[in-house]
């Protein structure tokens, strides 16, 4: 059994396991009866070494077959297709990618045939959105009025372009989706207290945001130059901001960093890591 360090009592996940495979599932989207949804944690793989075990990234030095291996069972424990996952080509854009029928498979069986793409949306049935993490912000969206979902890969990079508001305007072109029928949920990452900064990247949330926020997302930490800022806050303002209704907005309170014996955290450990994954199918 995991024994998370939670940063507050707001218990807004379930932890499920199926078939070995545990994982995190916010109780928001599934009361949606809509999607399934999935957070993965480091344990339940077949990665070897420094990838133990569930790692979802082809690209970081790991055995292939043990990161099929890895999808498949993560598939099987979230009782979706595997061929039928999409994988985003994330490089800290904001780019969204609309996902069809034509681009099922993609990063897990068969090559991407595009890249940089931090967001992915799709209204198809049956696909699995998959994103990846490693102290990053996960953003999962379900528009509840028109049956669709957006997956999105937000860091501080993402975060001060806004990239919630950016995969809530494309599910708006590309859907007719309304922000006050989203269920927004921002996922496991690295938290305030864990998450130092420099003054640059302090300026740039200064500059991005209303001077109303600042004391909420960014304070010094008394050491030259250093700041603690606050992903977390600044994304559920960007949906605030967008349109989503307060109380559909859902803000973890589990921290890769502080959890870093089952999530992987680049701040922890740095590159010597696997990747986290993040899946939301529309049902």
């Amino acid at each position: 059994m995991i024994d998370w360090n939670y940063k507050n009592e707001n218990q807004i996940f379930s932890i499920c396991e199926r078939e070995g495979v545990p994982y995190l599932s916010f109780k928001a989207l599934e009361a949606t009866g809509l999607v399934k949804n999935g957070f993965s944690t480091r344990l339940g793989g077949a990665s070897k070494g420094k990838f133990a075990t569930m790692n979802f990234s082809y690209s970081r030095g790991d055995e292939p077959q043990d990161v099929l291996e890895n999808f498949t069972r993560m598939a099987r424990a979230l009782e979706v297709d595997r061929d039928r996952m999409v994988v985003s080509y994330q490089t800290h854009t904001v780019n969204v990618r609309r996902v069809t029928k034509e681009d099922e498979g993609k990063g897990v069986i068969r090559e991407r045939d595009y890249r940089d793409v931090d967001g992915l949306i799709t209204n198809v049935p049956g696909i699995t959105l998959v994103t990846f993490y490693a102290d990053c912000v996960p953003l999962y969206l379900v528009d509840t009025v028109h049956r669709a979902i957006g997956l999105s890969h937000s860091g501080w990079r993402g975060t001060v372009n806004r990239m919630g508001q950016i995969t809530l305007d494309a599910m708006g072109e590309a859907f007719g989706t309304d922000p006050k029928d989203v269920v927004a949920c921002i996922g496991p990452s690295i938290c305030r207290d864990c998450f130092e900064v420099g003054a640059e990247v302090a300026e740039a949330f200064g500059s991005a945001f209303a001077p109303k926020w600042h004391s909420l997302l960014f304070s010094p930490n008394g050491k030259p130059g250093k700041y603690q800022l606050d992903l977390w806050k600044a994304n559920e303002i960007i949906f605030l901001e967008a349109g989503v209704r307060p109380e559909n907005i859902h803000t973890t309170n589990i921290c890769t960093m502080c959890n870093s014996g089952y999530l992987f955290s680049h701040r922890r450990v740095g590159e010597e890591r696997g990747n986290l994954g993040a899946f939301l199918c529309l049902k």
